[in-house]
């Protein structure tokens, strides 16, 4: 196994993308290992690294051993737990291709993010969205936070699961859904309408805007109905990840219970 000192680690191409943390390596190499180019640690006597580096070995992937600064800089001080890969990065698509993907799935459940900040949070709704068994995830492409090493390691795997929608126009992209028969929900604290009273079941597309200012006018108008989450304490909101998850799963729980 070749050992790179801290000054020769390869860095990362225009081609390449670097994902870090356990769980996300874990999720590249059960389920695209073709993707991946090659696996850096950091100590490989570390029982979850060392399964992690027998499975690449059985995929006959390339190991090797490298400074925890070094790979630090290159993850972007993301927090990496001693293991990263470099790796070809899923596709991700634009509101031209919403129609395609709704045309391969077997449901529709997409979730719409207008604006979210900060990477932390970002990542956590990826998450959510992912053990959600959302169809797809559309996001901005300006005026907001792009998938970034962070992201990826909050999202333990789900960066690289989820087909990724980056809009250049999030209206146009709701149009799109809408266009295929998907109802779209904004979450609202105004919303008169509490999430728990609608029927959420069939082909359904969430809202949820940025951490201070909520959904943009335009977004907010294109929605088909909106909604708040109840708020019974003394606090008035939630954080906008909390709020992912607990609407993903009220959809998924109406959608998954008997008639």
């Amino acid at each position: 196994m070749a050992t790179f000192k801290k000054e020769s680690a390869p860095k990362e191409s225009s081609a390449t993308i670097w994902v870090g943390g356990i769980h996300s390596v874990e999720s590249l190499l059960q389920h695209y290992p073709e993707r991946v180019l090659q696996v850096f640690y950091v100590d490989k006597n570390h029982p979850k690294i060392d399964a992690l580096l027998k499975l690449a070995q059985n995929h006959r992937l390339a190991r090797a051993n490298i400074a925890a600064d070094k790979l630090d800089q290159l993850l972007d001080h993301a927090h990496h737990q001693g293991i990263a890969v470099q790796c070809r990065p899923l596709p991700t698509y634009t509101e031209n291709d919403i129609p395609t993907l709704i045309d391969n799935s077997p449901y529709q459940r997409w979730l719409i993010l207008d604006g979210i900040q900060d990477p932390h949070n970002l990542g956590a709704c990826l998450r959510s969205a992912d053990g959600a068994a959302v169809t797809g995830v559309i996001i901005p492409k300006d005026r907001a936070c792009g998938i970034t090493p962070v992201v990826r390691k909050v999202a333990s795997g789900a960066a690289e699961m989820i087909p990724l929608v980056i809009a250049t126009n999030l209206v146009r992209a709701m149009e799109k859904l809408q266009d295929g028969g998907v109802f779209i929900i904004g979450l609202a604290g105004e919303a008169t309408k509490s999430l728990y009273s609608l029927d959420l079941k069939g082909p359904i597309a969430l809202v949820l805007g940025s951490e201070e200012k909520g959904m943009r006018r335009l977004t907010r108008e294109k929605c088909d109905d909106l909604a708040h989450l109840p708020m019974l304490g003394t606090v008035n909101s939630l954080n906008v990840s909390v709020a992912t998850g607990v609407c993903l799963y009220e959809i998924l729980r109406q959608n998954l219970r008997k008639p």
